[in-house]
């Protein structure tokens, strides 16, 4: 049995590395969810034991964030916010900061793959109205939805889980993240800014027939858009100040929320992402079954008989960094949460897997959501084009991260 377990976890995290199978017509999801249901099915998991392995508290605080950002979605916030950055007559780089600052400080509270969603078609619109080259605002907004994410517990799906499994307190990890991501979005505008100097005006092909969005979220609603940011509010609040267990009290803003006479839960439910639930739901029964076979646990005792101990900060750093873009920084959080089971690895497990995300296009969701999106409005970012900015953007981010933690007390 041990050693279909271990065919069933190489399978399924060759598919996280390639983004799906080799002749079959599955994404990451499905190779999750496929990769489980074989454990099941082989019984060598059972269904209860793969109901416990599921992490709960991570999953309904994903799924609430889901609902809190599909209502901010559909009342035209991000759209109305985005908008509203063309209205002063900034220039080129202080438009791109303020861009960089408010995708930034979204993300830190909403998901930072929603962010991107919703912003990105409305900055290409901008861009070609004011005759601006999108690209740099386009790598920009998913750099810092990447770093900006990190500012918190709640900004992008890893960190959830991480706060969660380590119980990490929620004002304690803001206070220790804000150095690193402060600096590392002026990183971001410094190297974007940097690089696309002379060149701001120079726009790629189709890239002036840019059309403002069409889609219904992109009209400003108050009411709808007021509501989710009282609730939103409501529940940073709850987590800074209370101690009521911050899946509980997101799962009661989701309800509040969906409590509507106006807005139709199916809307609502309609833009959670089921398939990233479904994604850590796979890999929570995958892992619980490989952990059993005491392979893990064997193998990091030889590193640590070698000298290499992952629980210490520079391999854990090293080793994050590597998984985190083989594997993409959700699977890769939760092979390493085992090793960095100590309260004191959880901000530099968090810091450097979402920095992390910036080094290529498929290292993070939200670069590959920007990159779709400027796809569809004529605009070509190719992995080179992000290559050139998200490398040092990634050097720069993780030299910050290593930098405060050597200097941490």
């Amino acid at each position: 049995m041990t050693a279909a377990i271990v065919l069933v976890f190489f399978l399924v995290y060759l598919g996280m590395i390639l983004g799906g199978l080799p002749f079959l017509q599955l994404d990451r999801t499905g190779v999750a969810l496929l990769g489980a249901i074989a454990l099941i099915g082989s019984k060598a998991v059972t269904p209860e034991e793969a109901a416990r392995s599921i992490h709960l508290p991570t999953v309904v605080l994903l799924f609430s964030f889901m609902v809190v950002s599909a209502q901010l979605r559909l009342g035209g916030f991000y759209a109305w916010v985005t908008a509203g950055l063309a209205r002063p007559k900034l220039s080129a780089p202080a438009l791109l900061g303020a861009m960089i600052v408010v995708a930034a400080l979204l993300s830190a509270v909403f998901s930072n793959d929603v962010v991107c969603l919703s912003v990105a078609p409305v900055l290409a619109a901008i861009c070609a109205r004011r005759g601006l080259n999108p690209v740099p605002f386009l790598l920009g907004l998913a750099g810092a939805a990447n770093v900006g994410s990190a500012a918190t517990l709640i900004g992008n799906p890893q960190n959830m889980l991480i706060g969660s499994a380590l119980g990490l307190s929620f004002a304690g990890y803001v206070e220790e993240a804000a150095v690193p991501v402060l600096l590392g979005l002026g990183a971001v505008w410094s190297i974007l800014a940097w690089q696309s100097r002379g060149r701001w005006t120079s726009m790629p092909a189709a890239a002036s027939e840019v059309g403002a969005p069409d889609e219904e979220e992109a009209r400003f609603d108050r009411w709808q858009s007021t509501k989710g940011l009282v609730v939103a509010g409501t529940l940073l609040g709850a987590f800074l100040f209370t101690g009521w267990p911050r899946e509980v009290a997101a799962l009661a803003g989701a309800g509040v929320l969906l409590t509507s006479r106006r807005l139709h839960s199916r809307k609502t439910l309609g833009l959670v992402d089921w398939e990233l639930l479904v994604l850590f739901t796979g890999l929570f029964v995958v892992n619980h079954a490989f952990q059993r076979t005491g392979l893990p646990a064997a193998f990091v005792a030889d590193l640590a008989s070698a000298g290499v101990r992952l629980e210490r900060p520079l391999p854990l750093f090293v080793t994050t960094l590597v998984l985190s873009n083989a594997v993409s920084n959700v699977p890769a959080v939760m092979l390493l949460l085992p090793v960095a089971g100590a309260a004191a690895a959880g901000p530099l497990l968090a810091l450097v897997s979402t920095f992390a995300g910036n080094l290529f296009i498929v290292g993070s969701i939200a670069n590959i959501i920007v990159v779709d999106a400027a796809a569809r409005q004529g605009i070509r970012i190719d992995w080179r084009t992000h290559a050139r900015a998200g490398v040092p953007i990634t050097v720069v981010t993780l030299a910050i991260v290593a930098a405060f933690m050597a200097l941490r007390p």
